[in-house]
Formats: C-alpha cells, structure tokens, sequence
C-alpha cells in the first residue's frame, strides 16, 4: 500500500521505522521544520525527519497545510504522490479537509491514549496525573474535530506505581507501531470494524504548563508522587530550585508539617494526608541530575527541614 507518513516527535519514530520496514511503500514524510536550538542556534531536524533521511524517504517540511503558499504547494505535492493512505502520528499540525479526504483510504492517527479518554495534546501526561493504572494506544479515522474520528484498534497496557510519563512514552511508542501494523494491515484485508466514540465519556487532555511542576506538599502524596511521575516536579531547598524527577511512596507516617523532611538520609518528604514521599532522582540548580542518594552524599539534609 502507497503511504504518506506525517509525524514529528521521538514518539513517531518507531511508528515510520515499522511502516519503513514492511512491505509498504512509503512514498513522503511530511514534518514539522527545523528548528534552531543551543546557544548557536543550529537548526536541527525533527526525529522524524532524521530516521527518513536514514530510509531514504523524501522529507517534506510545509510550515502549514492550512493556508498560505505552503500550504498549496503541499496539497499540489500529496495529489502528485496519490497515497492510498495517510498516516498521522504526533505531526503539529492540524488536517485541513482538502487533505482528509484525499487518500483513498482516508487518513489514520495513533494517539497515545485509549480513546475517547484523554482527547487532545498530553493524554501520556494527564493519565498520569490523574494517577490511572491503565492506559493504551489507538487508532482511529481522522476527521475534522479534535482526535474525535471513529476507533478503529486499540491495545491496552498497566501503568507501575512508580511509572514515569517518559517510561510510558516509549513503552506506547513501541505499542503504536505494533498497533498501526495491524490497522494497515485490516485495511488492506478490509477487515476493519470501526467504532463510534461516545462524546459524552470523552476526557481532554489539556497542555503542560510549567507552572503544574510546583510540589504543593500540603496535597496528599499520591497527588505529589503523581505530578513528580507525570511531569517531573520542583520544590524550592535552601532558596534553590530542585527538580525531581522521580520518586516512590514511602511507608512512613509524620504529623510534622507538611514540606518538613521526615527522614533525612532517604530525603523523604512529609505530604498533607501524613504519609511521605522519597525523592529518587533529582536536579539541583546548576547541578547535574543524578540519583537523591548521590545528592545526599553532597548535601546533608536535616530532620524537620522544610522544603518549599
């Protein structure tokens, strides 16, 4: 089957590696531009762009499908391929109809949730948040509304206590190509059944804004555990910034306030309901991020120091 990829981030990759190494064809990827970064300001290919330049893929890179001169060319370009089938992963950018209803087939998105659960740009984040034991990967036919189209497959995975948003990302990243394989291949066979989502059980998953990351000790610790897991959080330690980045429930009980450190050669922290919370992995300010007890090593905590 004749394919046009559109992705951007690492979550797409394996999704294009898997496509790339099947018996499909390929024809385009389409992708978000190159962006500058560091202090140089080198521009610098997206993920998806590095691993079809590695296929061989021609990389297509339109700063919109949705108006302007860009936007043209890139609608003239998707005629001349003539995919059967477009698939969306994590592209950036919104599908106007012009190109929906171009493939014979449609166009597909994997979405990194199991719909209509966590609709929109962090359903990883926010399932976590939201402290969720399980989660998923599905796919579905796009339309005009946002990640609501009709379901199509879906896989299903358990989310660890101590799980963090990143460790899920690249678990679902994996499930996605497998997920989209078999969608590709159901659609070729003609063996789909696709699902209607119901709109009134449907979540939104909102976007990350920096200020969520702040540690409120006075919440109970699996709220503090899930923020530190879903976002990576950050307190304030000796009036410097300390970002944590990964944590576990501890099995002590405090009636300090909360924020105190209630066992300092853990650096386990006291939360709002009395239980506490171990720090794991964290970043002090101008420091490196390395594991709490190799923190410790430097820094002496003190019992009844308060955090925050």
């Amino acid at each position: 089957m004749k394919i046009v990829f559109m992705g951007t981030p690492d979550f797409a990759v394996p999704c294009l590696k898997a496509l790339a190494e099947s018996e499909n064809e390929v024809a385009a990827v389409f992708t978000q531009p190159d962006k500058p970064k560091g202090r140089g300001y080198k521009m610098i290919p997206t993920p998806v762009k590095k691993c079809a330049v590695e296929y061989g893929i021609p990389v297509y890179q339109p700063v919109s499908l949705r108006k302007g001169e860009d936007a043209e060319s890139a609608l003239d370009t998707l005629r001349q391929l003539a995919p059967e089938l477009i698939i969306v992963v994590a592209y950036g950018q919104i599908l106007p109809e012009s190109v929906l209803n171009l493939p014979e087939h449609g166009c597909i998105n994997i979405h990194a949730s199991l719909l209509p659960e966590y609709r929109g740009a962090a359903p990883i984040q926010w399932c976590v948040l939201d402290g969720k034991r399980k989660t998923g990967v599905t796919s579905m036919m796009m339309e005009k509304g946002l990640d609501t189209g009709d379901m199509l497959i879906k896989a299903e995975t358990e989310i660890g206590e101590d799980e963090t948003a990143s460790q899920l990302h690249d678990r679902l990243s994996e499930m996605g190509a497998e997920v989209l394989l078999k969608t590709v291949e159901a659609v070729k066979n003609g063996t789909l059944s696709p699902q209607k989502q119901d709109d009134e059980s449907s979540t939104y998953a909102k976007m990350i804004t920096k200020d969520m990351s702040a540690l409120d000790f006075s919440k109970p610790v699996q709220t503090v555990h899930n923020t530190i897991r879903g976002i990576t959080g950050f307190t304030m330690l000796e009036g410097k910034r300390l970002k944590v980045y990964k944590s576990t429930i501890s099995d002590m009980i405090s009636t300090e306030a909360p924020g105190t450190v209630a066992d300092p050669e853990s650096f386990t922290i006291v939360c709002g309901d009395g239980r506490c919370i171990s720090f794991l992995e964290v970043q002090y300010e101008g420091g490196k991020r390395m594991a709490a007890d190799a923190f410790l090593r430097g820094r002496k905590l003190s019992k009844g120091q308060i955090l925050g």
